[in-house]
């Protein structure tokens, strides 16, 4: 009788299960560009120095601005049933979501196009996605973005950090030690502070390089949870991030949510399939990062 009792509670529970809420996959990106805004900063020339530029009398050159009718620096295209987001990356600047977002799951690919422009004519090709962005755009080095963290993406780079105006955040330093175990215990070592307040210049290296050969598509994934973050390269996690703050007035605040930027930096780039889930904990399978 126990067992049949037990039985039936077992087959009772059962569909309840079903009703639990899953977290979905939303599509960030449509033929209208429905869910971003964007930003223009200026048709940046080598020798930039981080000031304001002057036209020929000297006074200050206002950027373009946000919303720019008929620009064409973020275009959307349509190939072969994808919707495909085209940075042209002739203008500093971005494209950035209407929505904060807090706690979550963002991926998507990425391909380089063939142009490049001043003042990277003779560099790597970059862009970037920035996260916990908050604030106007224009408060970084080349006037062009928000206060942020970036998720870098740049040719042979794609998975670094940078800090974006005054962020900071603490990364697992990548230390080889031999012999080395596997990826994970490399990951094994001290935070360290990079960024605003730390000392440190606002960048640290991914741990390898995981791009795709050839220029094919590369899947980047970003995964935020409270103050941790991981950027993983075609799923492999390359930097393992924690603490995510920005300095104000000598004073650290937490930075944990904002909008989502996608950069355009004198490369042209495309980008698709860009879609994001909340999430209630960090997951378990990455837990041991941290």
């Amino acid at each position: 009788m126990k067992s049949l009792r037990a039985l039936l509670c077992i087959l009772f529970l059962f569909p309840l299960t079903s009703f639990l809420p899953k977290a979905e996959w939303t599509p960030l990106l449509d033929k209208n560009l429905s869910q971003w805004e964007t930003y223009l900063s200026y048709r940046h020339k080598i020798g930039y120095n981080g000031k304001v530029p002057l036209d020929a009398q000297g006074k200050e050159i206002a950027p373009l601005g946000y919303n720019v009718k008929r620009q064409q620096v973020f275009t959307v295209l349509e190939e072969k049933g994808e919707t495909i987001l085209r940075v042209s990356g002739e203008v500093y600047g971005c494209v950035f979501t209407k929505q904060e977002y807090q706690n979550y799951h963002l991926k998507l690919k990425y391909k380089w196009g063939d142009k490049k422009f001043d003042p990277r004519k003779d560099l790597l090709k970059d862009s970037g996605v920035l996260y916990h962005s908050i604030g106007k755009a224009g408060v970084d080095y080349w006037r062009a973005w928000m206060l942020s963290q970036e998720f870098q993406i740049m040719e042979g780079h794609t998975g670094d950090y940078w800090s974006i105006a005054n962020s900071a955040m603490d990364v697992r330093a990548f230390i080889p030690e031999p012999p080395m175990v596997n990826a994970v215990a490399s990951l094994r070592q001290p935070f360290i502070g990079f960024g605003a307040g730390t000392g440190r210049d606002g960048f640290c290296l991914r741990t390898e390089d995981r791009e795709s050969k050839n220029n094919g598509w590369t899947e980047i994934e970003l995964i935020t949870f409270g103050d941790k973050s991981l950027h993983i390269v075609n799923g492999q996690v390359v930097m393992v991030l924690q603490n995510s703050r920005y300095v104000e007035n000598g004073k650290s605040l937490p930075l944990s949510k904002g909008k989502i930027q996608i950069q355009s930096e004198a490369a042209e780039t495309y980008f698709k399939d860009i879609m994001i889930k909340q999430i209630p904990e960090m997951p378990k399978k990455y837990a041991s990062y941290f």
